[in-house]
């Protein structure tokens, strides 16, 4: 049976609200949400960032933080599969499809309401990144911009995570598979060292690496990079805002039929 775009939100709506509920009755889930992005900041700004080369005229921290805003958003749609393999565990996912409710309603309510978790993450690390040094240098449009584009960004790769939730068996796996795949992810990009500074068998990787697309783009908007700096030869690096939008197309495009598809299998077992 069909179901109109207007009862999926709506419903989504509901489920939304629900998970967000679930953050007074489980209030650990917040304190890590806010407690991570600080820890990471902290950690690489005064550990390791005296041991890394920015680049010329480019302080480290103002390089640093576009990309643990990516890292973090990244990070945190592992937060949907988890969250979507506990429901499942617990029986959820077969009493809301008992439920005169849209299909993709949990789908929708589920990443929908970790919009809310990476709004909160990343005003917490925009402001430890305040008091260690970093500011947003472009123009208040273009520091929207950049937000906007690292949670649309982070939109999208829930998605992906929401497909694993529903394609394994426990929230342990999920909380493994994702560190196996989002580690190398974040760490073979730019977002901690420039791209110039891996080995020549890396540097076509880093740069076509979409997570080194994203930290491009929000250093740019930020004003982060330093005036005559040497334009990037690869083409993501010297479009990262279209190379970004063209993988968040890419990845709605398929692991949103194949989330939806897969809820319906899970449901059924």
């Amino acid at each position: 049976m069909s179901t109109s775009p207007v009862r999926a939100l709506t419903d989504g709506w509901v489920v939304a609200k629900r998970n967000m509920i679930k953050i007074k009755r489980v209030p650990e889930i917040m304190v890590f949400v806010l407690v991570s992005p600080i820890m990471f900041v902290l950690l690489f700004a005064y550990v390791f960032g005296g041991a890394i080369d920015a680049g010329p005229g480019l302080d480290y921290k103002e390089f640093l933080i576009g990309g643990i805003f990516a890292q973090t958003v990244v990070f945190g749609a592992t937060f949907t599969g988890a969250s979507l393999a506990e429901d499942m565990q617990k029986g959820f996912i077969d009493r809301f499809r008992s439920l005169p409710m849209a299909r993709s309603a949990v789908l929708i309510g589920r990443t929908g309401s970790d919009i809310i978790y990476n709004v909160v993450s990343l005003v917490v690390m925009a402001l430890t990144g305040l008091l260690v040094g970093w500011r947003a240098n472009g123009s208040v449009l273009d520091t929207l911009a950049a937000f906007g584009l690292l949670l649309l960004f982070a939109y999208a790769i829930s998605w992906v995570m929401a497909w694993v939730g529903l394609s394994v068996p426990s929230v342990d796996v999920i909380n493994n598979a994702s560190f196996i795949v989002i580690m190398p992810l974040t760490f073979v990009s730019n977002a901690f060292v420039p791209a110039k500074d891996f080995p020549a068998a890396l540097k076509p990787v880093v740069e076509w690496n979409p997570v080194s697309a994203v930290t491009q783009a929000v250093r740019d908007l930020f004003g982060n990079l330093p005036d005559g700096q040497q334009v990037p030869d690869a083409w993501s690096m010297q479009h990262p805002v279209l190379y970004t939008l063209i993988w968040v197309v890419l990845i709605l495009a398929v692991f949103v039929p194949l989330s939806v598809r897969q809820y319906q299998r899970a449901s059924l077992k």
